[in-house]
């Protein structure tokens, strides 16, 4: 079985002292291609290392993320809307809102979200959104923006049912990663109502690893982990979820065409 995750930062610092193993131990577990989510200008030129390391493996989006958007973030976008006009990148991402831990920005987090949902519609790339303690505000920005050309995937989702077929009826995905596992997650009552349709396959490295590695290093490595759990809950095989999910990535990240 073939998986990808469309969502972690291996470019991490957190991944410097053992990358390579790392990444040899995602392929001995089947994971074959990692997306990678950029946060601001400093983590662009690691990044973009990460893909030069590991071509066809790590692939990068460009996005500023909204932990990140201070006083400057527009000077930060002007540098991405550079690099977005000089080669592609296969996504607007990491991007969204936080109110988790910073309340106070919100209002130049609302308006550096609606400047990069723009690139995503006039280039045409699907959107990867954080929005830790903020679903319900993304999802009504969001919908005042979306049309038929907007799509990608709500990062890290734990809502509920209702959120969920919100965020479907968008015509966007689930980032399903490991909060999955947790005895408290939640997610336990909601994927089994929405199935794998509508679901792609995440870890968030280094952050939100699964038990029975919760509160250490996440890694990509993990995947099949998730997959497994996602399996249970949506009374599926491993070779199903790894199907579905796989394709559900493929078209939302637009791969293998153009």
């Amino acid at each position: 079985m073939q998986f990808i995750d469309t969502h972690a930062h291996i470019y991490s610092k957190k991944y410097d002292s053992d990358r390579d193993e790392v990444i040899e131990r995602c392929k001995a577990n089947g994971v074959n291609r990692i997306y990678m989510p950029n946060v601001d200008v400093e983590s662009i030129d690691a990044m973009l290392e990460a893909e030069e390391r590991y071509p066809g493996m790590c692939i990068p989006m460009m996005g500023l993320h909204p932990c990140d958007v201070d006083k400057d973030f527009e000077k930060q976008l002007y540098v991405m809307e550079d690099w977005l006009s000089k080669r592609s990148f296969v996504a607007i991402g990491e991007i969204g809102t936080d109110l988790y831990w910073d309340k106070g920005s919100f209002e130049i987090q609302k308006e550096a979200l609606k400047i990069q949902v723009d690139w995503a519609k006039k280039k045409q790339l699907p959107i990867v959104l954080h929005c830790r303690e903020s679903i319900d505000e993304t999802i009504a920005i969001i919908g005042q923006m979306n049309d038929e050309h907007l799509t990608g995937i709500f990062h890290c989702f734990s809502g509920s049912v209702e959120q969920a077929k919100e965020i479907i009826e968008m015509g966007f995905l689930l980032g399903i990663g490991g909060v999955s596992t947790f005895k408290n997650g939640g997610l336990d009552k909601v994927l089994p109502e929405i199935g794998l349709d509508h679901l792609v396959l995440e870890t968030d490295g280094p952050y939100l690893a699964p038990v029975p590695h919760r509160g250490k290093r996440n890694t990509p490595e993990y995947i099949p982990i998730i997959a497994e759990r996602v399996g249970d809950l949506t009374a599926s095989t491993m070779e199903k979820v790894s199907e579905i999910t796989n394709s559900n990535a493929n078209k939302v990240f637009n791969w293998g065409k153009g």
